[in-house]
């Protein structure tokens, strides 16, 4: 049974760094539906989203039945003269070092990696050459290195409009650094790569799961150029589980085959123009994840 390892995510709730992104649900009633829903842990969302403090934030989500489970950190990597390091010490501090420390290896938190550009959004991004993609490469095994010295483990997410997108660039980082990965099952349809046929191939390299169901006529439309990655969130490419066209069942099986141990963030991103109705909008939507996700055999 994997009930015990579903965790939710802020951008299921419209929740997002990026600015302009949409309407921001507050803290306290993201939270409450995140309870009521019966997950079982939560990652932290963008800065300012929860208490700075590590000790702030672990009483918060306990209030809420909610275990801390570490957080999306989009920082620039490809960059020779910029050094990532301090900042994702910053981002470290807030993820409560000596309780990740003490904790058993499943329950470590995680770092969740993107190879941002440092631009805003993620509808565009530049190319990168042979000096960015070695920093890049260096950077990820860096962190890495130094999440491992707080019990905090680092993973990249290949994401939609950072360096670290289509199939080819995936393999590099595979080839390239020790790392291990989240599996986002969107993201990396949209960005060209069988979520399934890599999640068969290398379940080791596996050590986080980002799940999302994806309308796969939308998802063309972005790598055709024929429409704008927030466009096409907005329009709902992004569906429950079960009401998209990536074959999620068969992908946790896959998983749970090789002994993954680690957590499924049900994470659907959405972009809200107002304030839901109550047990409506994204909390409907999760449900209707955990739903499916109940019904796929132990």
């Amino acid at each position: 049974m994997i009930k015990d390892r579903v965790a939710g995510a802020p951008i299921s709730w419209g929740v997002c760094e990026v600015p302009g992104w949409g309407h921001q649900m507050a803290p306290a009633r993201v939270l409450a539906e995140m309870g009521a829903l019966g997950l079982a842990a939560t990652e932290f969302g963008p800065d300012g989203f929860l208490p700075a403090g590590a000790a702030e934030r672990a009483d918060l989500l306990a209030a809420h039945g909610l275990r801390p489970l570490g957080g999306f950190a989009p920082v620039v990597l490809h960059d020779p003269g910029r050094d990532p390091l301090p900042e994702v010490r910053r981002t470290l501090a807030g993820f409560g070092v000596e309780r990740s420390k003490a904790a058993a290896p499943a329950d470590r938190m995680t770092l969740v990696l993107a190879a941002v550009h440092g631009l805003d959004g993620y509808d565009e991004r530049p190319a990168l050459d042979a000096a960015g993609w070695a920093a890049l490469l260096a950077n990820l095994d860096r962190i890495a290195a130094l999440a491992a010295e707080s019990g905090v483990r680092a993973v990249l997410h290949p994401h939609v409009g950072t360096m670290v997108e289509r199939s080819d660039e995936v393999q590099r980082v595979l080839d390239g650094s020790r790392v291990p990965l989240c599996l986002d099952t969107g993201h990396l349809l949209i960005g060209g790569v069988d979520p399934g046929e890599l999640a068969a191939r290398v379940p080791d390299r596996i050590a986080h799961v980002h799940l999302k169901d994806v309308d796969a006529g939308l998802a063309g439309d972005v790598q055709a150029g024929r429409i704008a990655y927030t466009d096409a969130v907005r329009k709902g490419v992004y569906r429950p589980l079960g009401g998209g066209d990536i074959d999620i069942a068969g992908i946790v099986g896959s998983l749970e085959g090789a002994g993954y141990d680690g957590w499924y963030v049900l994470e659907q991103d959405t972009i809200l123009d107002r304030e839901p109705e109550d047990g409506a909008g994204p909390a409907a939507d999760v449900r209707a994840c955990l739903d499916f996700l109940a019904g796929i055999p132990a």
